[in-house]
């Protein structure tokens, strides 16, 4: 059943209720062509900083399960409101002792668990700001060069990382010996580590009650770091006027968070905006429960995941699309999951990439089966300076890609920009720079003091604003052709992707200045296998991706890629398989698993030639011109 069809049957099928914000779109012309656009809907009333949330819970829930994670044995291990109150209080008054400050912020390297949440907390509520930085740039590289950037530049007066022996390497490499280590477990032998049990230390409520005082909305609660288009870590600084402010505008589209305490079970990294920002503080601000899920969207991640969720029955769940993709073949294989999944769930929402539309169909009619309802999808548009979201779909939509109307309290402009219309974000969610890189800053807001997020936005209706936006690429992704014809990458990718679906993980596209789209495709080894299962699991990618079913199924992808396009902007007339995934290390992929383009095509120059090389060599799969 094709894509549409499908859609039309799902769309037969209730729709489980859930409580949802109407945003009433306000839109203005300049003769310049710019437009500005507003929601009449004015944003509510919001906490002065982070503290304020967890001592109103801890007042009025004290018993209920905030925090969980599972233990050594498996077990859920939880930590109430009320609990972890007095814990960050205590935490909080031996991080005072130390001096730590805004240029000696606390540095945390390793993932998501409970030390790391308390810690987050103490220090957010006695006003010292801290810097969750990705677990991959200690375990995954192998220079640690994008982590010895973020230590120089954040000058840390503490480091902490729940485990001591796999960090190891990159502390000693990355640290200098004058700052202070904190470890959960395994302390470094040769060097003088405190143990994170030793934090929760003497009480001193008067000093952590004068400190929480002068907290404002304008202190800064932490850094996030960012790559962006240049592979160079830039820390983003967060607000605490930026996040509560967010939490109201997400609670003005998302009600239903409102209605209950929301139960989310998540893997998202606090090392990025949308794990901590929006969901821990959706938990958090709405007195929810956190499941702290061990899996992830990988071979070894998915089946922790689908362990969790058959415990855990979500009221909302959060995930990437390739998140959402990997989890598919585990509620068909296991009613006891499904039934437990879609129990009590009120949104499906994804984010950080396109959802394609097979994993879209499939998830509802799973949702059908298991419930007789549909369960409806919903995402944002935002950013790591945006706090994150910005624009917010509420509604009801029949496929994918809708990122809805901007949220109350924002102020979105469009300029036009070679054809397209570049976003442009102005409100109290947005950060006030990157710490130590003023010249970055300045060239990320323009002269109106609207924030630069580099994406593109056409209507989803051009007679009707009220429909929303769809997204439509990165506008510095986006390149011409030697006809002049500009290639839109982003729509590109996402349908190159789905085509492909599902044997590639990720696609980057070359032909500046040439006459056709070229593309370098990383595949999805394990589903190019299943088209030559005689390879072993364990054998070379090249082996695999040689193989002439693999190139087979490839060229007929092409081919029926080409008969739908009705130009050389959207035709890809040859790609070359990567048998060698993209390095972090060359900044060719960020530590949450996106590509950076650019880095990319520098790196893999000579592969680019080849692939616009005649004739053409035996790695390069292509179609013949129309």
């Amino acid at each position: 059943m094709n894509g549409a069809a499908a859609s039309v049957r799902h769309l037969s099928a209730p729709l489980r209720p859930v409580r949802l914000g109407a945003f009433d779109v306000m839109l203005e012309r300049e003769p310049s062509g710019v437009i500005h656009i507003r929601t009449a809907q004015v944003l509510p009333p919001y906490h002065a900083t982070l503290s304020e949330p967890l001592e109103h819970w801890a007042k009025a829930a004290p018993d209920r399960v905030f925090l969980a994670q599972r233990d050594a044995e498996g077990r859920w291990r939880t930590l109430s409101y009320s609990q972890v109150l007095a814990l960050t209080r205590r935490i909080g008054a031996a991080l005072l002792r130390r001096g730590l400050s805004p240029d000696k912020p606390i540095a945390i390297v390793s993932g998501n668990d409970i030390e790391h949440a308390l810690l987050a907390l103490a220090a957010m509520n006695v006003g010292i700001p801290y810097a969750p930085i990705s677990a991959a740039y200690s375990l995954l590289s192998s220079d640690f060069g994008k982590l010895r950037a973020i230590i120089d530049l954040l000058t840390p007066g503490l480091v902490f990382a729940n485990d001591g022996l796999p960090f190891a390497r990159a502390l000693y490499a990355t640290v200098p010996d004058n700052i202070e280590l904190v470890v959960t477990r395994n302390p470094l032998g040769d060097r003088k580590t405190t143990m994170f049990a030793d934090l929760i230390g003497a009480e001193d409520d008067a000093g952590v009650a004068a400190a929480q005082r002068q907290v404002t909305p304008d202190t800064i609660a932490k850094f996030l770091f960012t790559s962006g288009s240049t592979g160079t870590p830039k820390a983003v600084i967060n607000s605490h006027r930026m996040l509560c402010s967010n939490q109201a505008m997400i609670a003005a589209g998302f009600a239903f968070v409102t209605d209950e305490p929301p139960v989310v079970v998540d893997w998202l990294p606090w090392s990025h905006t949308f794990g901590s920002n929006h969901n821990f503080n959706i938990v958090l601000v709405n007195g929810g429960s956190l499941y702290i899920d061990d899996g992830n969207p990988t071979p070894p991640g998915v089946p922790k995941t689908a362990r969790n969720l058959r415990e855990i029955a979500p009221t909302i769940y959060f995930n990437v699309p390739k998140g959402y993709e990997a989890l598919v073949p585990h509620f068909r294989a296991d009613e006891a999951l499904r039934k437990n999944f879609f129990s009590r769930l009120k949104v499906l929402f994804y984010a950080g990439a396109g959802l394609n539309q097979t994993t879209w169909d499939d998830l509802t009619q799973l949702a059908i089966e298991t419930t007789g309802e549909r369960i409806i999808f919903l995402s944002s548009l935002g950013s790591t300076e945006t706090s994150p979201l910005a624009l917010a779909c509420c509604w009801d939509f029949d496929r994918p890609g809708n990122i809805g109307l901007p949220a109350p309290g924002v102020e979105l402009k469009l300029v036009p920009n070679e054809g397209k219309l570049e976003a442009r974000l102005r409100g109290p969610h947005i950060t006030p720079g990157y710490w130590r890189q003023p010249q970055l800053t300045r060239e990320a807001f323009d002269e109106g003091g609207f924030y630069r997020i580099g994406d593109a936005l056409k209507f989803a209706d051009p007679a009707d604003a009220g429909k929303g936006f769809l997204f439509d690429g990165r506008i510095a992704e986006d390149f011409k052709l030697s006809t002049g014809t500009w290639v839109s990458v982003g729509p590109l990718r996402a349908r190159f992707i789905d085509a492909c679906a599902p044997y590639v993980r990720d696609v980057v596209f070359a032909g500046p200045d040439r006459d056709d789209i070229v593309a370098l495709v990383f595949p999805d080894f394990a589903a190019c296998r299943k088209l030559a299962p005689e390879h072993a699991a364990d054998a070379a990618p090249a082996a695999v991706l040689d193989d002439v079913r693999v190139r087979r199924k490839f060229a007929a992808v092409l081919e029926a890629l080409a008969a739908t396009s009705p130009g050389s902007s959207t035709r890809v007339m040859r790609v070359v398989l990567m048998a060698e995934p993209p390095s972090m290390d060359k900044g060719e992929m960020t530590d949450k698993g996106s590509i950076n383009q650019r880095a990319v095509l520098k790196n893999r120059a000579a592969l680019v030639d080849e692939l616009y090389a005649a004739p053409l060599s035996s790695r390069v799969i292509g179609i013949k011109a129309a």
